[in-house]
């Protein structure tokens, strides 16, 4: 058995759950990539210490324990894995417990790996144990041009507002930060307001888009759909579905256990430093989605409005995107997650973790052309594998998809799924030519991110091993 491979299922599971079990445990994209990759390091530092070979896997955390003698890893992984999982869900205990009594541990070395485990579990724990939450508490949003709004449609409350700039990194060795998007005014603005109004509009409102605009197509829609995982009921966030892409591709390639303690790792330390970098961005732009930015894009409307009786060609003031899938929960509205645009999340954790693994395959740093990775394998979204139903209570048919262009076409589709589904702009997920064509040579988006966190993060992990950050908030 991979014990990796093995509680990696479990973690998956227990975030699928969590979205699902209504006792808000690790819920939101910022929570539960942090808790993903405090799993993981667990993982990580009980193997490598186990193993105790720091030239391939040199530990995390400094100053942790030896193991006593004749520890077993699979014992070792397994009670870092169960610890960190059972103080980060206690309300799924249960599943823990069974998880944990199927596992077969060998006697050899059970009682040794299993108190090393432990011990990895609580330092892990303690190293992050100074984590701000998700609440919106004392947030009070600043009012200024084209700045973020709830979602007119759905009562919600702001998402994680200070987790971005209280948050220390995981692994990165910077605070990367982004360029100021296009901004109302902009011909790139409009150009990006023109698409997502067209591309990502509600499908009863279809039949209200002026002449000459470009519906959006049933390909697109399904692109929007497959890529969702918006918190949703037994489906979880963007974090797990990444996670499930790296699984296949590592059971594809044989992977050791040892590599796969690695990949995983990085993975999901990426997705975590993705998180509060991207939330941190988030904020610090504060800019508004396009069910606000496309209903209120004339003078005269919002908080800061003057006085017009004419609106301009470019405001709908009756605009709603398809919008985030409420899967599993018939009745209830699709919605636009409840932060900032930009950058965009589900761009930031894709371009973070698929790149990142990307160059663990041997892909050159600086490489952004299409991979041969994922070559002769298919992948099916949770969103679309013939069980899962939309919000009307219908069962989306089952969709197998291959991706001819590796791991680099997943960060771009997955990136462009949003504007389809009406809740971003495309430079919230990376700046565009003329020609709609991706451009990476601006610091522009979420891929733009993501691309940044997975180089620095990977590079220092060859250079001198999966290192515990020293950058601290940014406040």
């Amino acid at each position: 058995m991979d014990s990796i491979l093995y509680w990696n299922n479990a973690a998956l599971e227990a975030n699928r759950v969590s979205h699902s079990n209504g006792a808000d445990e690790e819920i939101g994209p910022t929570l539960s990539s942090r808790a993903l990759a405090i799993v993981h390091l667990a993982m990580y530092d009980a193997f490598a210490g186990v193993t105790a070979n720091p030239a391939v896997l040199p530990p995390y955390l400094a100053g942790l324990p030896l193991p006593a003698a004749g520890a077993a890893i699979d014992a070792a992984v397994a009670a870092a894995a169960y610890d960190t999982l059972r103080a980060l869900f206690p309300a799924q205990q249960a599943f823990f417990d069974a998880q944990l009594a199927a596992a077969a541990l060998p006697a050899a070395g059970l009682a040794q790996g299993t108190a090393y485990g432990q011990q990895v579990a609580a330092a892990i724990l303690a190293d992050r144990n100074a984590d701000p939450g998700a609440s919106d508490a004392g947030y009070v949003p600043p009012v200024h041009a084209a700045a973020h709004e709830r979602d007119p449609d759905n009562a919600q409350k702001f998402h994680a507002p200070f987790y971005g700039a209280l948050s220390k990194c995981f692994a990165a060795s910077a605070r990367h930060g982004l360029d100021i998007p296009p901004l109302p005014g902009d011909a790139q603005y409009l150009s990006a307001l023109k698409e997502v109004r067209a591309k990502g509009i509600a499908t009863e409102l279809m039949g209200t888009l002026p002449n000459g605009y470009p519906r959006r197509t049933p390909n697109e829609k399904v692109i929007g759909v497959y890529w969702g995982y918006d918190g949703a009921k037994d489906l979880g966030t963007p974090p797990r579905l990444y996670n499930q892409i790296v699984r296949t591709l590592a059971i594809a390639r044989g992977n050791t256990p040892a590599q796969n303690a690695r990949l995983f790792a990085l993975v999901n330390v990426a997705m975590a430093d993705a998180g509060i970098l991207a939330w941190d961005q988030k904020y610090f732009h504060n800019l508004w989605r396009p069910v606000v930015g496309i209903r209120a894009n004339d003078p005269s409307m919002g908080p800061l409005a003057v006085g017009n009786n004419l609106l301009n060609a470019d405001c709908d003031s009756g605009w709603l995107p398809l919008g985030a899938p409420k899967s599993n929960e018939p009745g209830v509205k699709n919605f636009t997650p409840p932060f900032p645009a930009y950058p965009s999340g589900h761009a930031t954790f894709g371009a973070a973790a698929l790149h990142i693994t990307r160059l663990f395959y041997g892909v050159p740093r600086g490489d952004t052309d299409a991979d041969n990775l994922f070559d002769g394998l298919t992948f099916v979204s949770d969103e679309m594998n013939g069980v899962t139903t939309d919000n009307k209570g219908a069962v989306r048919p089952r969709h197998v998809r291959n991706f001819p262009g590796g791991l680099w076409q997943m960060i771009e589709e997955n990136g462009r799924s949003r504007v389809y589904l009406g809740v971003h702009w495309v430079f919230d997920a990376f700046a565009v030519d003329n020609n709609n064509v991706l451009d990476l040579t601006r610091n522009v988006g979420g891929v733009a991110l993501g691309l940044k966190i997975a180089e620095d993060i990977f590079g220092a992990s060859r250079e001198s091993g999966m290192r515990k950050s020293t950058v601290g908030p940014r406040l």
